[in-house]
């Protein structure tokens, strides 16, 4: 049955009422504000869980708000917005928790926390936007709440940083604009799902819909960091930590791939995108990102900037996957939306708890501190085995899925551009893991152990043991129902009798 509903304004609500009564707060209110920020996030995944059983039972959880004639602001509860509003709100759970250990004693608390909660309200907005313009507005607001949090060190780098991020990210919200309302003009107001839209069109249309489905793709190629529109995301690393791993695994660049993917399947279909030859560019163009991320990963010797690079190449997967026809590829680019998110949050909270104890910035400087942080580097080497594809963990899954998706559809360049992009993960994570692990320590820098902590403040070190245990059991455990593996198959096989 189908319901209007509040709670998917209730779901927005949780992230965004904390976030607006933390800039209410004095900057040494810091237990309210904690409180505030882990009463938002707990029950924004509470409420998604609600929301879940719901769907499960077969309710469809829908809020509309006319704007204008024919012009909707709509909420929209289906399978796919709620496999990212999941993703969005569990792991902003833990980067709550890690946020306020790592800026413990920081300043602008106040400011940052608002900001972060408002990031997450616009992620989850972009997952549970019910047409184009509700996406578009999201879309937008994701790139006002970033800003602050980008330039959040006040620096001179950090402010040259945050000019760099608005250029790009509003120079690509222009653009997205244009198709907005370009496909508003050419086949009126457009629901997810309603492909056969587009469909209706073809016959007298093509040229412009061709044209507006690049137009799209250039406006989402921004925030999903496909080359050459990736430019802003190694710079934006001068951010702190918290940050990084929001912007690599939770809201920005997952907002441009969840864009593409919704594009594909959910505004042309997936039929229609083969039908006008759409996807060999996007698949071309992912692959090229792919190897150049990777390549680029490997003459960093600035940990997050290598990381950057590696999201630059591993985001890529899902383009990727959405330019395969066939329902195997399709899963694998659909569940690396959340294996890349937990496998790249690990690393991000791994590298941001080695700068905060240690303060090791460069990878250079990396010898012997797995010795020193055991938990923390043992967290990080199993994303590490995961990015490059060793089973069991999340990441060889994706890969699998992917490359048994290229078999499939006879697209066997695409195979090799997978192992040829493995070995470069290989080249460039496994020196990090040889330092941590088998080099002597070039001097010790060991800060003696406050009372109750073990290698670091116990808010640094539990987050990342969280998401190394998320990336080894979503693989580990990636057959059985209700894995984010079995409910990528089932969103894609939907796609596909559409």
């Amino acid at each position: 049955m189908e319901t209007t509903s509040l709670l998917p304004l209730l779901i927005l609500g949780s992230s965004l009422i904390p976030g607006v009564l933390i800039l209410l707060l004095r900057e040494d209110q810091s237990a309210l504000r904690s409180f505030l920020n882990l009463f938002g996030a707990v029950a924004k995944v509470s409420l998604i869980a609600w929301v879940f059983a719901g769907y499960l039972r077969g309710e469809e959880y829908t809020f509309i708000f006319r704007l204008a004639p024919q012009l909707t602001f709509a909420l929209r509860v289906d399978q796919l917005g709620l496999f990212f509003a999941t993703l969005s709100s569990v792991l902003w759970l833990v980067t709550t928790l890690y946020a306020i250990g790592y800026l413990e004693g920081g300043q602008h608390r106040r400011r940052f926390f608002a900001f972060f909660s408002l990031c997450i309200t616009a992620s989850t907005g972009i997952a549970l936007s019910g047409n184009v313009v509700t996406f578009f507005i999201f879309y937008e607001f994701l790139t006002l709440a970033t800003y602050p949090l980008v330039v959040h060190l006040g620096t001179d780098k950090a402010v040259n940083a945050g000019r760099t991020y608005l250029w790009y990210t509003i120079g690509g919200g222009t653009v997205l604009f244009l198709g907005v309302v370009g496909l508003y003009v050419l086949a009126g107001p457009v629901y997810f799902g309603q492909t056969e839209i587009i469909a209706s069109l073809i016959s007298e249309n093509a040229p412009q819909l061709t044209i507006l489905f690049f137009v799209f793709l250039a406006g989402l190629g921004v925030k999903a960091a496909i080359f050459p529109l990736h430019s802003w995301l190694p710079i934006s690393m001068v951010a702190p930590a918290p940050v990084s791993a929001l912007l690599h695994a939770v809201a920005v660049v997952k907002a441009g791939a969840f864009g593409i993917i919704r594009l594909v399947y959910d505004v042309y279909g997936i039929g229609v995108a083969e039908q006008m030859n759409l996807l060999t560019p996007l698949a071309v163009l992912a692959a090229f990102t792919i190897l150049y991320g990777s390549i680029r990963a490997l003459f960093q010797d600035d940990f997050k900037k290598r990381l950057a690079y590696s999201t630059v190449s591993q985001v890529s997967y899902i383009a990727l996957g959405v330019a395969i026809p066939g329902v195997l590829a399709s899963a694998g680019a659909i569940v690396h939306l959340v294996h890349q998110g937990i496998m790249k949050i690990t690393m991000f909270f791994a590298a941001g708890s080695v700068a905060e104890t240690y303060g090791h910035y460069k990878i250079s400087e990396l010898n012997g501190i797995g010795r020193r942080m055991p938990l923390t580097m043992g967290a990080f080497t199993t994303a590490v085995f995961g990015m490059i594809g060793l089973p069991p963990i999340a990441g060889f899954v994706s890969k699998w899925y992917l490359g048994l998706g290229a078999v499939e559809a006879g697209s066997y360049w695409v195979v090799l551009v997978l192992l040829g992009s493995s070995a470069l993960n290989a080249a460039y994570f496994l020196p990090i893991v040889y330092r941590a692990w088998f080099c002597e320590p070039d001097h010790e820098r060991v800060s003696r152990i406050r009372s109750g902590r073990l290698e670091t403040r116990a808010l640094l070190l539990i987050p990342v043991v969280v998401t190394g245990l998320f990336s080894l059991a979503a693989g580990v455990f990636a057959a059985l129902a209700g894995s984010p593996l079995s409910i990528a198959r089932e969103i894609a096989e939907k796609f596909y009798l559409l």
